[in-house]
Formats: structure tokens, C-alpha cells, sequence
């Protein structure tokens, strides 16, 4: 009697023993289930020319740019909420000329989407983007009058509308017939030259401001935007990324441009090259010349503004 009841209990015990470690295991080796995902970039792009009795002549020259992209983003079968920081500051050397500044960027982006259906693509969506820059911002080679700070100017855009997003493809359309547009140019000498659309001051005959320049436009209006990814070739990505903009009060119609077209080639997983290039057109935003080489800036109204980028760098993943 006592033999059968020790097997029993040892039995017992060793089927307990047995499942509570199977349990233990089970919760050490599962990960935890979350919806966010982090992505943490850093990214040094440089080019640099160096010339000792060179017969065609030249500069030398260095030149830097510092990217750091930071993404947070829930993801859940009804919700989105992607969330985006960017900022980007480059500054260039030439021998015998000052250090002048060639890339300048802070950029805050925010989108919540949510869909009835989960195995629809359409989101009905809200969207926040803001954007301004870090240091001075001149037209050289006349360094004693900024024509941009910090934010003068700076920009907000806050909508609602709705948002195509198909992952297979890496599209995404957005589009919102209520956008409201706000520019902020909170330096008082550019907010007086009505600089980036708000609206100048006020003068006297003798030059005296009799109402100072306002530094806030608000615009109310169309938001359209698209991005696209694509793998080109093996180890080459292409970003294609366009908004534009139309306020219903001021022009309706006439339409701002923000056109991004980036190839990016990994070459391992430290070292990339850049190619890019950044169209824009916005009414508000006047082109200055120095007409008469005497240091005056004068407006010559709007221009499309373009630039063009082609480096190789350094990319960290934090």
C-alpha cells in the first residue's frame, strides 16, 4: 500500500514539475506582442575634391550633410498612426571662401488613419506636418542680410481627409479637401518686408512703420500628396514623394509644388551613396537678386527653386 501510494505521488509530482517548466519556457521564449514599430537612422553624406598643380584648375573643397530620421508607427488591424522626425544640416568649404550652409531642415510629421474594413486600403485620416529650419539662411555671397531664420519661416499644415495606403506596392495617396496652411515668419525685419506671404508693414512717407508687418498667414485649402518606394535594380530604392497645395481664399488655383525624388544605393550595411533631387514652387515665397552688385536685395517675385544632391555616406542604425 504504501509502495503504490509513493508511485502515485511521485507520478503526480513529476507531471507538475514537468508542465510548470514547459509554462516557464513558453513564456521566456514568446516575444511580446506590440503594434509599434521604430525605425532610427543616422546618415553622414560627404564629398570632398583636393587639387595639388592641377594643369585645369579648381578649389578644394569639403563638404558634409547630417540626416537623422526617426520613425514611430502603431499598426493594428483597424488603426495607423505614423509618426516622423527629420532633420538634416549640411555646410560646405571652399578654399579661400567662407563656410556657407547648403542643406537645412527640421521636419515633424504625424498621420492617424482608421478603416471600418480591414481588408480595405482606404483610411479616413488626419494629418499634421510641421517645418521650419535650424540656422540663418543667406542669399551669397552677401552674408550681412538673412533672407530665412529659425522659424521665419516655418510651416504647419493640419487636415482631415482620406488615405490610400497599400503596403505591397509602398504607395500611399492622400487626399484632403480641408487643409489649414499656416506660415509663421516670427522675425520682425522679415515680417515687415511681407516675406513668405504674411502680410508687410505699413509706411509713411518718411520710412517711419506705422503698422508693423503680421507674422502669421493662415490659409484654408486643397492637400494633395503621394509617396511611392520602388526597388529600381538589386541594392538601388527610389522614393518618389509629391504635395501639393491650393488655398480656397487667395487664388484658388494656383498651386504650390513640393516634388522629392531620391535614389538611394546600399553598398553594404554601413556605406550608401544618395542621388536626389528637390523641386518647389510656392507663390508666397519671392526670389531675391542683387541687381545693381551694391549688397540691395531686391524681390523678383517667385521662381521655381531646384536642387540637386549626389553623395556617398555613412549610415548608422540606433
Amino acid at each position: 500500500m504504501r509502495l503504490k501510494l509513493f508511485l502515485i505521488f511521485t507520478i503526480l509530482y513529476t507531471f507538475k514539475t514537468t508542465a510548470s517548466i514547459s509554462k516557464d519556457t513558453l513564456a521566456i521564449d514568446s516575444p511580446p506582442v506590440t503594434h509599434w514599430e521604430e525605425t532610427n537612422k543616422f546618415r553622414l553624406i560627404f564629398t570632398q575634391n583636393s587639387f595639388v598643380n592641377w594643369s585645369a584648375g579648381g578649389n578644394n573643397s569639403i563638404s558634409g550633410i547630417a540626416k537623422i530620421n526617426i520613425k514611430r508607427d502603431y499598426k493594428n488591424n483597424h488603426k495607423v498612426w505614423e509618426n516622423e522626425l527629420k532633420t538634416n544640416f549640411g555646410l560646405n568649404k571652399e578654399a579661400s571662401r567662407e563656410l556657407r550652409k547648403t542643406e537645412d531642415l527640421v521636419e515633424l510629421n504625424s498621420t492617424f488613419g482608421y478603416r471600418n474594413d480591414i481588408t480595405s486600403k482606404w483610411y479616413t485620416s488626419a494629418k499634421f506636418n510641421f517645418k521650419t529650419q535650424f540656422a540663418n539662411g543667406y542669399k551669397y555671397p552677401n552674408k550681412d542680410k538673412p533672407i530665412s531664420k529659425f522659424f521665419s519661416p516655418a510651416y504647419n499644415f493640419l487636415g482631415v481627409g482620406s488615405e490610400y495606403f497599400s503596403k505591397e506596392n509602398e504607395l500611399k495617396v492622400y487626399l484632403s479637401p480641408l487643409t489649414n496652411k499656416m506660415t509663421f515668419v516670427y522675425n520682425q525685419v522679415l515680417a515687415n518686408e511681407g516675406a513668405f506671404g504674411v502680410a508687410r508693414a505699413e509706411y509713411d512717407e518718411a520710412g517711419n512703420i506705422l503698422t508693423p508687418g503680421e507674422n502669421l498667414k493662415v490659409e484654408v485649402g486643397t492637400y494633395v500628396s503621394s509617396e511611392w518606394k520602388t526597388m529600381v535594380m538589386e541594392n538601388i530604392k527610389m522614393s518618389n514623394k509629391l504635395i501639393l497645395y491650393s488655398d480656397y481664399l487667395n487664388k484658388y488655383g494656383n498651386v504650390d509644388v513640393n516634388w522629392e525624388v531620391n535614389f538611394d544605393m546600399t553598398i553594404n550595411k554601413h556605406i550608401s551613396a544618395n542621388v536626389g533631387s528637390h523641386f518647389l514652387y510656392d507663390d508666397d515665397v519671392k526670389n531675391k537678386k542683387d541687381l545693381n552688385n551694391d549688397g540691395v536685395l531686391v524681390s523678383v517675385g517667385p521662381k521655381i527653386q531646384l536642387k540637386q544632391m549626389l553623395g556617398v555616406g555613412i549610415l548608422y542604425l540606433f
